[in-house]
């Protein structure tokens, strides 16, 4: 098992180091920017966050980022982040934010998926997600993310490298985004962290059908 999953990993270097070296201009897929993106969604109304440093936007590597707090009438408040990539041949590459959490103070508590049924223009769909808990101090935060690209949810980072790899070959493209929720859960609440999955999946659900305007398929 060992030995296929080494050989599974030397040939996906293999076939990235392929698809970076292709001198085929990658195509700029036709796509609305994020300062677009509504700031009413049904009961959620946004606030923009302020610019992110410069500094993190280099580590990013981001050609588009939307960063904005939800709030909703019954004064439930998240966090919505879009980072959208144009293309990643150059080095720049989405990473799991849970690389980023423990240095700003955050660790994980438990770790778990989420399918969130969603509805597009297509039909009905899922949205394949991880569900993590994490906690700094006596503050707990559920955080749900996924990547998305070409009309795709996935919730691996490994199966998204893969699809990546996939992508550039057949259609010549690279472009792919992160797409992440975060819900403070309520310390007060017996059934805190199951609350917040629900206002998560609200959101979710009320936003989901948006994204293909600014996440070309």
């Amino acid at each position: 098992m060992l030995n296929r999953s080494i050989a599974l990993f030397v040939i996906f270097l293999a076939a990235a180091g392929m698809v970076a070296r292709q001198s085929r201009p990658e195509p700029s897929p036709v796509r609305s920017t994020f300062n677009r993106f509504p700031d009413q969604i049904q009961r959620w109304k946004g606030q923009e966050l302020p610019p992110m440093d410069a500094k993190i936007l280099a580590i990013l590597g981001v050609d588009d980022y939307l960063n904005r707090v939800y709030s909703s009438p019954d004064r439930t408040q998240l966090g919505l982040y879009v980072g959208y990539y144009g293309s990643q041949r150059q080095g720049d590459s989405i990473h799991s934010p849970m690389n980023c959490l423990p240095g700003a103070g955050w660790e994980p508590l438990s770790r778990s998926s989420l399918t969130i049924p969603v509805s597009t223009a297509a039909g009905a769909s899922a949205v394949d997600a991880n569900r993590y808990v994490i906690q700094k101090g006596l503050s707990r935060q559920l955080v749900l993310y996924w990547y998305q690209s070409h009309g795709r949810t996935v919730a691996s980072e490994y199966w998204s490298k893969l699809y990546l790899v996939r992508d550039a070959v057949r259609l010549n493209r690279t472009d792919a985004a992160l797409v992440r929720v975060i819900v403070p859960i309520d310390p007060n609440a017996d059934d805190g962290e199951m609350r917040a999955e629900r206002q998560a999946s609200d959101f979710v659900k009320s936003m989901f059908p948006l994204l293909p305007q600014y996440l070309p398929s």
